[in-house]
């Protein structure tokens, strides 16, 4: 399986360009803000989003200055919100390393999100990509949508698989298919390379998001950087468990949902898990991934042979078989 730095290989270049832009841009008279800064990208490995966006733009014509401003402005709306995310779930680390708010406290790490945040739109206001703006301006609205969603439905604990699928299409799928757009529409004015696209971008993240949940059940802590069932603490219900749920009976369904309304320890949770796997939730889920790589691959298909092109596709293998 291809990694990340191989993924990345076409546009070496316009990445080590991209990282110096960075660094240009996020530049403060404010000591605070380039501690901050630093720490924040010195732990940002793989950067999906803007290779997403810069693989995008080479995909359909090459990358420009247009680009680049697209790759920034997504990469700083992403880290405004994994940083306003953990000031949300008062979380102590992110993927193993200690989080803004750990260290720096709750103040810091919403005005440092806001300064990430305000720092894009900058950059796109300044370079008269207005187009960018509306494009991210709509996938921030998705993304609260489904997250407040998520939220609401967790309460009720009826969430099923439609409405799942909703809300991950809009709580993760939203950044990456704007990733992907905003790639394309710095380089080409063709409604449909733009469209096909975009379409990658959604499927590419609605499989990445069912990779994510289904690691909840699978993965270990000293590679997720989190524990095992932390979604199921959270009242997280995933495709795993809804499966479960419909393919059980209503006393089995009935002794889960009394565990997920009280506060979940060790055993309970491995007593859910193996209830989701014991179900066929995890084969079902590995499917239902492998269904939405299958249509990223078909977007793909109006494009001519590259090395772009074929980064893309190793990304999709990327996306379904990482183990973190």
């Amino acid at each position: 399986m291809s990694d990340m730095k191989t993924i990345s290989k076409p546009i070496n270049d316009e990445l080590n360009h991209l990282d110096e832009l960075f660094r240009t841009t996020m530049k403060s008279r404010v000591t605070m803000i380039d501690q901050i800064s630093k720490f924040i990208l010195k732990q940002k490995k793989k950067k999906i989003r803007p290779v997403l966006a810069l693989l995008s733009a080479k995909n359909c014509g090459g990358v420009n200055e247009s680009s680049y401003r697209a790759a920034m402005m997504i990469e700083l709306l992403h880290t405004a919100t994994l940083v306003h995310d953990d000031v949300v779930d008062n979380a102590d680390t992110r993927r193993g390393f200690a989080s803004v708010n750990a260290i720096w406290k709750n103040k810091v790490a919403v005005l440092i999100g806001d300064y990430f945040l305000s720092c894009g739109l900058l950059i796109c206001i300044n370079g008269d990509d207005y187009h960018i703006l509306g494009i991210t301006s709509n996938a921030v609205k998705r993304m609260s949508e489904g997250e407040l969603l998520q939220i609401q439905k967790s309460k009720q604990l009826d969430i099923d698989e439609k409405i799942y699928f909703k809300i991950i299409s809009d709580k993760t799928a939203s950044l990456l298919s704007a990733s992907c757009e905003v790639g394309a529409l710095s380089a080409t004015k063709d409604p449909q390379k733009i469209e096909s696209m975009r379409n990658y971008g959604e499927y590419l993240g609605i499989a990445f998001q069912i990779q994510d949940d289904l690691l909840d059940y699978l993965g270990e802590k000293s590679i997720l950087g989190k524990s095992v069932g932390m979604d199921l603490k959270e009242k997280k219900i995933t495709l795993p468990l809804i499966y479960a749920f419909k393919n059980s009976s209503k006393s089995e369904v009935k002794v889960i949902t009394k565990l997920l309304k009280d506060n979940l320890q060790k055993k309970q949770i491995s007593y859910i898990v193996d209830f989701v796997k014991n179900s066929g939730g995890i084969e079902y889920t590995k499917a239902k991934a492998g269904e939405y790589i299958t249509k990223a691959e078909k977007c793909l298909d109006i494009f001519p042979d590259s090395d772009s092109k074929t980064s893309l596709h190793s990304l999709l293998e990327f996306v379904t078989k990482r183990n973190y």
